[in-house]
């Protein structure tokens, strides 16, 4: 009888049924009622619809594209995003190795990639451009495949300080959707009062929620500072719901472009290669970013590769989608910070919700409409939990003698040069691209500087002490 129990996981039911749904979110296994993970996964979906969709309009205004193929690169890019979200909650084996983390990472069209898809696509098209990111992604490929003799080049202060990098950037894009954004730039409304009310109406509904409210009111502080915000941009007229009217209700996220029509010209493929590199920087930093926050522990080995291996399988699917490569969205890991639910069960029905929204243009449209003062109000906080989380990780490392020189060498010229892409206009174009792009110079400089200045007995210990636990 016991054992007909175990099978039909009548066992199973019955100790889950003894945990509550408050309990289940702050865990990584196990699935909370519907009204409970709904909720909490549509928080995570918000938090990075716009920046998910962003990369991917720069492209469609470079690239000069008609409204059906717009439509449909949306489309895809939603869809992919879901799709590698499921493979990083429930990671698929492969013998030793595994694609995907296990952890509650969310993933998106990465920024990262922008300003090469734009000088790419100018000179080679589309074809050229999804081509050589898709050859360039099997870097980060070898990065999750050597990733454990490889992570000594990424110990806790290389890594602490991207997340520090990431979160500096971020915020820097935080502010520009809390003034309005690029649509109010355009029209000489960025910066207004009505768009800064927005931005602060949102802020102060979070932190107020954070700081004073109570069970659901207090976990779901974000995606309720949303919906207030988005109301009342409705009554201001700050919502355009043209596009909605106009979008299909139903339309299949299908490719543009076949594999067999892409491109590789090799100078392309080398610049895609380097920004791989910092996509599995940022991813590493974000899984560690999570781990820390949600867990209080470094990131495994495994959940590492796992993640870094998913970064770029799901880069190489979005590209075959006609999408920009996908990587780990840092604001995610900041909602997580914030909130302390790590359960993956939440996470996947935001994943779901994408995947659904991608065959359902009106819902993408209406995610869409949300004027960028509102999500910029939200998102404000969010990224400055991910750039703690890297003084964190740089606190737990230690400030001896040798950690200070190689923090002042990582932000003096990392910082410096990523914020002055003058400076480096002289080296080669591949090069260039590293280097004009914070993160890449931080990461870069960072590892080499621990290198140059390798750790003591005492640094080792400490280092040691942090993974520990992952190990």
């Amino acid at each position: 009888m016991n054992i007909l129990k175990k099978l039909l996981g009548g066992e199973f039911m019955d100790k889950s049924k003894k945990i509550s749904d408050k309990e289940l979110i702050y865990q990584l296994e196990g699935k909370p009622s519907f009204k409970v993970a709904f909720p909490l996964g549509l928080q995570h979906v918000l938090a990075m619809f716009t920046g998910n969709l962003a990369p991917i309009l720069i492209l469609i205004g470079v690239l000069k594209l008609d409204g059906s193929l717009s439509v449909k690169m949306i489309q895809c890019a939603m869809f992919v995003s879901g799709l590698t979200t499921f493979v990083q909650l429930y990671p698929i084996k492969i013998g030793k190795f595994q694609i995907g983390a296990g952890l509650p990472i969310v993933m998106g069209t990465s920024f990262a990639f922008v300003p090469t898809a734009k000088t790419v696509g100018m000179q080679f098209g589309l074809a050229g451009l999804l081509g050589s990111a898709a050859l360039g992604s099997l870097v980060e490929v070898i990065m999750g495949f050597f990733y454990k003799p490889l992570k000594k080049l990424f110990p806790p202060l290389v890594v602490g300080s991207v997340l520090i990098t990431i979160g500096i950037k971020l915020l820097d894009v935080g502010v520009s959707y809390f003034a309005g954004g690029a649509a109010a730039a355009s029209k000489g409304e960025y910066g207004s009062i009505q768009n800064l009310t927005l931005g602060f109406l949102v802020f102060f509904v979070i932190i107020i929620l954070q700081r004073f409210g109570k069970g659901m009111w207090k976990i779901s502080a974000i995606l309720i500072g949303l919906i207030v915000g988005y109301v009342v941009a409705i009554f201001m007229g700050k919502v355009n719901f043209s596009q909605v009217l106009t979008d299909p209700w139903i339309g299949i996220p299908l490719p543009i472009l076949m594999p067999w029509e892409l491109k590789f010209p090799l100078e392309a493929v080398l610049s895609f290669a380097a920004i791989y590199i910092v996509s599995g920087l940022e991813t590493i930093g974000n899984t560690s970013g999570i781990t820390i926050a949600g867990f209080n522990r470094e990131a495994t080995g495994e959940e590492t590769s796992g993640a870094i291996l998913a970064d770029a399988v799901g880069s190489t699917t979005a590209v075959l989608f006609n999408a920009l490569p996908n990587t780990a969205f840092g604001q995610n890991a900041g909602i997580i910070s914030m909130t302390k639910v790590v359960n993956k069960w939440c996470v996947a029905m935001g994943a779901f919700t994408l995947m659904v929204a991608a065959f359902i243009p009106k819902i993408g449209s209406i995610f869409n409409a949300m004027p960028a003062s509102v999500l910029g109000g939200a998102v404000i906080t969010v990224f400055a939990m991910i750039l703690i989380n890297g003084i964190k990780m740089i606190a737990k490392a230690g400030f001896s003698d040798r950690n200070v020189i190689i923090l002042g060498i990582t932000f003096g010229l990392g910082l410096g040069l990523g914020a002055n892409p003058d400076a480096v206009a002289g080296l080669p174009a591949a090069l260039r691209f590293i280097f004009q792009d914070t993160v890449a110079c931080v990461c870069i400089i960072s590892i080499i500087a621990n290198v140059v200045f390798p750790p003591d007995e005492k640094d080792r210990e400490i280092s040691a002490e942090m993974v520990k636990k992952g190990e």
